[in-house]
């Protein structure tokens, strides 16, 4: 299935059952309100079928690949089948390996590190900065926001074709922006990358949570993501493709578990045989915990049917986007205009409005957490926003007035586990908000907005 396929007629699945549904939060205003998290671009909660399975497990914790007791093998069995589990979600090549790592940053950082000599890398000022930043070690080009998916192809054909000396390349590419929510031409892009001998990683950090990613189909060289943005909890991560550059590079961290075979040299040096494996990059006692809990992620959305989680999805999309549309003082972001397919992603600025004070109001007075700022990808919002890129954002700046450009933007985002409720709710927070304004002053605290309560 292509990232931007997903059946419409087919049936609609409840929400998945996440943990925090139950927590109460309070208001400024007096009582408390079901918290409504609504920032799952940043952090997803994490799935009870995640949580459980890590709880059932947590009595026979033990240690990883070195251990000859009975806990220490189970755990060893764990963590393999958990990185067998993550091949067959991705739908991995038979000769690719999955490396696991903290995050997604982690994975490109160790890519990053892996690159030969003389490796040029493109990438999109668009990109996130876990994918914009790792790669101070190569030679980089920064390739212009695009408007359509076709230019983007053609802007990066472009750059591959004109690039001197012609020797290997690198692309790297976002599968879903954390900022718009559109989704990228990722298989055109990759075979642009392939037609010119360069190889593609694809950021899959915002698509993996909403859409079958599939190695094979997409023809990605390597793929990475966040087992937290992915209804796991935080810490792990992974990186998994093509293993020849992986094999090839100089370990990641150099320690126990990467290390196969160490002797000491006459001179009173050390000789180090290195894993060729993913273990060569996994120094240091795994995160199997982090591991499982991907794999459970993992299990639990195929299980689920991507067919289902997307429709529903592209319902609630539909519902928040036409809400933010009935309000004038909306201006929702976009990169690839109004049609373009995209996941549960949706960043807007509101006339007359600082960002930071709006998303503010709606935590302290409504309960409802969203996300403000430039979302670690200050280049596309500032693109986006027309803003200077010298001026910072921060909710003790004077309000925007009417008609002038926003320094930052507000973020909802949502997936598998938000109730509709929530969504409803946040729309009417968005309505009454700019219709009546805040009930409370707000000033900054520590470089966040907070209701000003000492009047």
């Amino acid at each position: 299935m292509s990232v931007s396929a997903a059946a419409a007629d087919q049936s609609v699945c409840a929400p998945l059952p996440v943990l925090g549904q139950d927590v109460t939060v309070p208001l400024v205003t007096g009582g408390e309100v079901a918290y409504a998290a609504l920032d799952y671009a940043a952090s997803a909660p994490a799935l009870q079928r995640v949580w459980d399975d890590v709880a059932a497990y947590a009595p026979y914790y033990g240690s990883v690949h070195r251990g000859a007791g009975y806990l220490s093998q189970l755990s060893t069995d764990l963590f393999e089948n958990a990185r067998q589990t993550v091949a067959e979600f991705l739908d991995c090549r038979e000769s690719d390996q999955v490396v696991f790592t903290r995050s997604t940053t982690d994975s490109l950082n160790l890519l990053a590190a892996a690159l030969p000599a003389g490796c040029r890398v493109f990438v999109f000022e668009t990109e996130h900065h876990a994918s914009l930043l790792p790669w101070t070690n190569a030679q980089v080009t920064y390739l212009d926001a695009p408007r359509t998916p076709d230019e983007a192809v053609a802007t990066l054909e472009r750059a591959l074709a004109d690039r001197d000396p012609y020797g290997p390349a690198l692309v790297c590419v976002t599968g879903a922006s954390n900022v718009t929510g559109e989704l990228w031409p990722v298989r055109e892009l990759a075979a642009a990358a392939h037609a010119h001998g360069a190889r593609i990683v694809l950021d899959a950090a915002q698509l993996a949570p909403h859409h079958p990613v599939s190695v094979r189909e997409l023809d990605v060289d390597w793929v990475a993501f966040s087992g937290h943005k992915l209804y796991a909890p935080f810490g792990s991560g992974v990186l998994a493709g093509r293993a020849d550059w992986l094999r090839e590079a100089e370990p990641y961290l150099a320690g126990g578990g990467a290390s196969r075979r160490v002797t000491r040299r006459q001179d009173g040096g050390v000789d180090v045989e290195w894993h060729e494996t993913a273990a060569r990059h996994e120094a240091g006692s795994p995160n199997v915990i982090g591991a499982y809990a991907i794999a459970s992620a993992c299990k639990a959305l195929t299980e689920a049917g991507f067919d289902s989680l997307v429709a529903r999805e592209r319902q609630l999309i539909e519902k928040v986007r036409t809400g933010l549309a009935e309000v004038p003082e909306v201006r929702v972001l976009s990169l690839f205009g109004d049609d373009a397919p995209r996941v549960g992603v949706i960043s807007f600025v509101v006339d007359g409005w600082n960002s930071s004070h709006f998303a503010a109001a709606l935590s302290a007075e409504y309960g409802i957490g969203v996300r403000d700022g430039l979302f670690c990808a200050h280049p596309l919002v500032r693109t986006l926003l027309g803003s200077d890129p010298q001026t910072q954002g921060e909710c003790g700046a004077p309000e925007a007035a009417p008609g002038e450009k926003s320094l930052n933007a507000i973020r909802v985002s949502f997936g598998a586990g938000t109730p509709d409720e929530h969504v409803e709710r946040f729309l009417g927070a968005v309505k009454e908000l700019v219709r009546d304004g805040a009930r409370w002053n707000y000033r900054t605290e520590d470089g966040r907005c907070v209701p000003d309560t000492s009047a």
